[in-house]
């Protein structure tokens, strides 16, 4: 996309402004008639059109064509070009989207300065969708564990469609990530990925942000939608998104087609939708706080993206996955993680999920002397107890119990840590204890403890006085 299409019903008209143009190193096309102009349009996008208002023998004048390439192709520039011209046309012409107007007979340094003035327009434009289609946040996906084993199968399933997919999952579980690796993998992963950030619409701008808007002043700016057309629009956190902009954007899933702010035409898209929330929809429904016509549309594929606690056998991949992008972003220094680091992290309560993981590593990677392996006594310390010169401080609702109570409060705690921290694994959770798989068994069933899988994440829980055990 780097010529100019050149159309004008004068044969001498058209040859001459392409003769001009060559002089001064451009490419150009030429059409003589509204079919031909459109047909080099359609097979191959220029970086600039140059279209004279009236055009003989032809079922479109020039009115016409800009409206149906602004419509289709919103960036590329047109110029107009009239030998009758009038401020009335001129005035039309921008109106629609013309990027300005030029009188023959022209002059051939000002029809320069405007072309010159256009295609850089049109160059930044096409530099700023070749950053949105590059936009390389992390699409990456780390883990081996069985619950991250589930998602992936179940991402893979939705690339190789173009249904509509609902992400759901606590905050910072990497929603956005997931969606991001549906679009990579898809047949649409050449095409914009382009996220609507749902909680941060202003009401009173939300409908120029979505859909653009038409003045005569700027002339036609595309919004979010107009931009995704062709690939993806990911809606986060939709169960933050105005009930008004609901019903609007029901409408356009519903016609796949809408109408600018200020504009008269209406703009068909071709998109994927996918979105995500970290609530549940089904009481925001009942509480009139989302629509429900618009949840069915939304909620065509539900994928549910497991809490870092369900995976936390992933937890020092994400972690090495983290100091090597901290690396390369920002220089930080490329340190190992220490065992007793690695136990740590997988012990303690992650609130944030990966989010909070991330930043922890920023944060130890920031203020660490850079030099050896992360060592637990750089991370967080657990609520549970603090250690302390060699010692272990104990919290005040343990230490107030009887010793035999206290140590069975404490193995059962520490137990059920590390069954969740091995996925649930008997054997891998004896070896590190240091016992035998059948005393675990025995010391488990003593204390009550019952391991469980569920959903591909394992589980395990107390239940007080039951005697069933399994793996």
């Amino acid at each position: 996309m780097s010529d100019i299409l050149i159309v004008d019903d004068e044969r001498d008209i058209r040859e001459l402004i392409s003769d001009i143009l060559e002089d001064e190193g451009y490419t150009t096309r030429l059409a003589g008639n509204s079919d031909q102009a459109m047909e080099e349009v359609s097979s191959d996008q220029p970086a600039l059109l140059i279209l004279d208002i009236w055009l003989k023998d032809s079922n479109m004048d020039g009115i016409d064509i800009l409206k149906v390439v602004k419509r289709d192709y919103p960036d590329v520039p047109v110029v107009i070009i009239s030998g009758h011209g009038n401020i009335e046309i001129a005035v039309a012409a921008i109106k629609q989207g013309a990027y300005d107007f030029i009188e023959k007979p022209f002059n051939i340094d000002q029809l320069l300065v405007v072309i010159r003035r256009a295609m850089e327009t049109s160059r930044l434009r096409r530099e700023n969708l070749e950053l949105k289609r590059q936009d390389t946040r992390p699409a990456e996906m780390i883990g081996e564990s069985a619950a991250f084993r589930t998602l992936i199968s179940q991402l893979d399933k939705v690339t190789k469609s173009n249904g509509r997919v609902m992400l759901t999952g606590p905050a910072g579980v990497g929603k956005e990530v997931a969606a991001r690796f549906v679009h990579t993998n898809s047949n649409r992963a050449s095409a914009p990925f382009v996220t609507v950030n749902c909680a941060g619409m202003e009401p009173d701008r939300v409908e120029e942000m979505l859909f653009g808007r038409e003045t005569p002043e700027r002339g036609i700016e595309p919004g979010l939608l107009e931009q995704a057309s062709g690939g993806v629009v990911y809606f986060d956190e939709v169960a933050d998104m105005p009930m008004a902009t609901q019903s609007k954007i029901l409408r356009v899933l519903v016609d796949q087609q809408f109408q600018r702010v200020g504009g008269n035409d209406k703009i068909r898209v071709d998109l994927r939708v996918i979105s995500s929330t970290n609530r549940d929809l089904e009481v925001e429904i009942a509480e009139e706080r989302f629509r429900q016509e618009l949840y069915h549309r939304l909620n065509v594929v539900p994928i549910s993206v497991p809490a870092l606690e369900e995976r936390r056998e992933d937890i020092p991949l994400l972690a090495s996955h983290f100091i090597e992008e901290f690396n390369q972003s920002q220089g930080l220094p490329k340190r190992a993680l220490s065992d007793e680091a690695v136990a740590l992290m997988q012990t303690m309560l992650w609130p944030g999920n990966v989010r909070q993981l991330k930043n922890l590593i920023e944060r130890v990677l920031i203020l660490g002397d850079g030099t050896g392996p992360i060592e637990s006594k750089e991370l967080p310390g657990e609520s549970g107890g603090v250690e302390e010169e060699g010692r272990v401080v104990l919290s005040g609702a343990l230490a107030t119990l009887p010793l035999r109570e206290a140590r069975e409060a404490f193995e059962r705690e520490y137990l059920l840590t590390q069954i969740n921290r091995f996925g649930g694994n008997i054997s891998r959770t004896a070896n590190f204890v240091g016992m035998e798989r059948s005393a675990l068994h025995r010391k488990l069933k003593s204390l009550g403890v019952v391991t469980s899988n569920k959903s591909g994440a394992r589980v395990a829980h107390v239940e007080p006085g039951e005697e069933e055990d399994s793996e």
